[in-house]
C-alpha cells in the first residue's frame, strides 16, 4: 500500500501544569502524523514520547518524519526503528482503520488524577462528589513526612471500598521506601506506583517480597522488550501500561495476556489522536479489568485536543466520538 504523509509537531500548554518527582510538567509537545491511502481513507496517529521516561524525543521524531517524505509505502513505514517506539506506534495507529467496537461494551471504570501536595485533598472531596472510587496521586515530590501525614488525611476520605494509588515516579531511596510501604500496608493502597528508580531493578524485586502492599512497574516498562524481561523474571505486581509508548502495543499486550498480569491503562497524557489509539487497547482487553487511568482530561483549553472528560467511568461511545481529524485541524 501507498500513502500521502504529513506530520505536525506540536506544543501545546496544560491548563494546570503536573507535579511529579521529574520537576513540574506546563507543556506537552509530541508529532501528529498522517496517511491517506490510494483509495482516500485517511488515518491519525500520535508519537507523544517522554524522554525523561526513556523515549525517544519530539527532535528525533520529527528528523525521522522528515526523512520519510512526502510518499510513504508499508515496507518504508515497517523499516522505523523500534528505537523510535513511539513513532512506530503513531504510524499503526494511521494505518489500523476504523474503530470496530470491542467484545464488550461495558463502561470501563477511570482512576482520578491527584495532583501531588497539599492540593490532593481538595481534588479528592471533589471527585469523590462526582462518583470516582479510585485515585492516582503522585507523591516523591514534597518532604516524605509531609506527605505521609497528606496520605493519612486522604485516606480519611475515603468510603469503604475505595482506594488510592501512590505514583512515585521513582523517586525514592531504599529507606524512604521501606517507611512509605511499612506506613500503606495498613491503609486503603492498591499499589504503589514505580517506587524507586528502574535502575534498581533488584531493590523493586526485594521491596515486592518484603512488603505486602503491591508494586506496579511503570518507568521501568517503557520500551517493549522491558515486559518481556520482567514476565520472564516472574514479576509478581502491577504492569502501567502507557501504549502510547510502545512501538507494537498489540505484541506486548498478547504477552501479557497469556502471562495473566495484572494490566493497568494508563494515559501518556496524550492528546484526543492518541487518546483515541490508547483507549482502544485498554477497551479491547478482555484479561483482568482494573480502572483505567485516564482520569486527567481536559488537559487543553480547546476541548477538541481532549480526550475523554475525567469522570468515573468511560464509555466506547465516548472514545468513538473523539475526531482525530478536527484536532488535527485546530492547529492549521
Amino acid at each position: 500500500m501507498e500513502y500521502r504523509f504529513s506530520h505536525r509537531v506540536y506544543r501545546l500548554p496544560f491548563r494546570t501544569p503536573v507535579r511529579t518527582s521529574h520537576g513540574l510538567w506546563a507543556e506537552r509537545t509530541g508529532v501528529w502524523v498522517r496517511l491517506e491511502d490510494e483509495t482516500g481513507k485517511v488515518g491519525f496517529g500520535e508519537a507523544a514520547p517522554i524522554p525523561w521516561f526513556g523515549t525517544e524525543n519530539v527532535e528525533d521524531i520529527d528528523a525521522a518524519c522528515r526523512t520519510l517524505g512526502e510518499n510513504v509505502t508499508d515496507h518504508l513505514l515497517d523499516a522505523v526503528p523500534t528505537t523510535l517506539g513511539c513513532l512506530k506506534n503513531a504510524l499503526n495507529a494511521a494505518r489500523a482503520g476504523e474503530l470496530s467496537p470491542p467484545e464488550d461494551l461495558a463502561a470501563r471504570q477511570v482512576a482520578g488524577l491527584l495532583p501531588a501536595g497539599p492540593g490532593a485533598l481538595d481534588a479528592i472531596r471533589e471527585k469523590l462528589e462526582v462518583g470516582f472510587r479510585v485515585f492516582k496521586w503522585k507523591v516523591g515530590v514534597g518532604d516524605a513526612a509531609d506527605e505521609m501525614g497528606l496520605l493519612d488525611d486522604l485516606c480519611g476520605e475515603l468510603p469503604d471500598g475505595a482506594k488510592i494509588r501512590l505514583d512515585a515516579n521513582g523517586a525514592w531511596d531504599r529507606r524512604t521506601a521501606e517507611r512509605w510501604l511499612a506506613r500503606c500496608a495498613e491503609r486503603p493502597v492498591e499499589f504503589v506506583e514505580q517506587p524507586v528508580t528502574p535502575e534498581a531493578a533488584d531493590l523493586l524485586r526485594g521491596l515486592a517480597e518484603d512488603y505486602p502492599t503491591p508494586l506496579a512497574l511503570d518507568e521501568s516498562i517503557v520500551r517493549d522488550g522491558d515486559v518481556t524481561r520482567w514476565l520472564s523474571d516472574g514479576w509478581p505486581g502491577y504492569y502501567v501500561i502507557k501504549t502510547a509508548l510502545l512501538a507494537d502495543p498489540d505484541a506486548v499486550l498478547a504477552a501479557l495476556k497469556k502471562a495473566s498480569a495484572k494490566v493497568v491503562f494508563s494515559s501518556a497524557l496524550e492528546t484526543a489522536i492518541g487518546a483515541q489509539a490508547t483507549l482502544r487497547h485498554a477497551f479491547a482487553w478482555t484479561g483482568s479489568k482494573h480502572a483505567l487511568g485516564f482520569g486527567v482530561w481536559p488537559l487543553y483549553e480547546n476541548h477538541i485536543l481532549n480526550g475523554p472528560t475525567a469522570l468515573p467511568f468511560v464509555r466506547w461511545d465516548e472514545v468513538k466520538a473523539l475526531n482525530p481529524e478536527a484536532a488535527w485541524n485546530a492547529l492549521s
